[in-house]
């Protein structure tokens, strides 16, 4: 059954199982509205059936890893109460448990996925929320941002501070000429930090300038990505070995 569309152009009538499982997979994810605009459907109807489709009996006793993994993901977007939804736990239970986290603070060496959790929330989330997602101090959390050269996006520090933020200096002639002569073959993360720029500053200007990475820079990355996706645990025990 097709769907039909409100005067305001969202979707309106049945959902689709295509549609449940995007709410599913993303509520408390991201904001409402986002979600809403994603599904191209009402804030109220989002929420609404976020209710029906979490609806079920409270879990208590212990945690499981992946529902503090949820907890984690949802984390700094989602409120206490969507939490509670989404967790089906009580709200003082969600509450305690986040107490837990912010409390237990540990600084070991960063490892390929505690990197790859800062770099995926570094950029929507406040410092005080990374403290409790990776279970690292504040200290441990801003000095491995700085050397990764990341830096908050832009629609989320005009969420949280207003239209008045600061921007980045212009580029300049010298930094552009830079630019263009490291892109086509060096990672974005050794130009960020030779321009003191994010990477996604690097990124976004090579791509309006229409810089592209060189062939066998492009093969050295796939290799990259492949070497972080296989069996992160074995390649960090052999390291850990190796320092021993």
């Amino acid at each position: 059954m097709p769907h039909s569309v409100s005067g305001n152009g969202h979707r309106k009538g049945p959902w689709s199982q295509a549609e449940i499982d995007k709410l599913m997979s993303r509520y408390g994810q991201c904001p409402d509205p986002q979600l809403a605009r994603e599904l191209n459907r009402p804030i109220d109807s989002v929420r609404r059936m976020a209710k029906r489709q979490f609806s079920g009996d409270m879990r208590v006793g212990p945690w499981s890893a992946s529902d503090v993994m949820k907890l984690r993901e949802c984390f700094g977007v989602a409120s206490i109460e969507t939490l509670a939804l989404v967790l089906r736990r009580s709200s003082s239970e969600i509450q305690t448990k986040i107490d837990d986290l912010r409390s237990s603070q540990v600084d070991r060496k960063w490892s390929r996925q505690d990197v790859q959790t800062l770099k995926r929330f570094y950029g929507t989330r406040v410092d005080s929320d990374l403290v409790v997602i990776l279970g690292r101090s504040p200290e441990s959390i801003l000095a491995k941002a700085d050397d990764l050269c990341l830096a908050k996006d832009k629609g989320f520090r005009r969420r949280k501070e207003g239209v008045g933020t600061t921007r980045m200096p212009r580029w300049s002639e010298e930094q552009l000429e830079l630019l263009r002569e490291m892109y086509p073959e060096s990672c974005n993360l050794d130009i960020a930090q030779r321009l003191n720029r994010s990477e996604k500053s690097v990124v976004s200007k090579a791509h309006s300038l229409g810089l592209k990475k060189s062939k066998l820079r492009l093969r050295t990355m796939g290799q990259e990505n492949v070497n972080k996706r296989y069996k992160p645990e074995d390649i960090d025990l052999a390291e850990s070995q190796l320092e021993a």
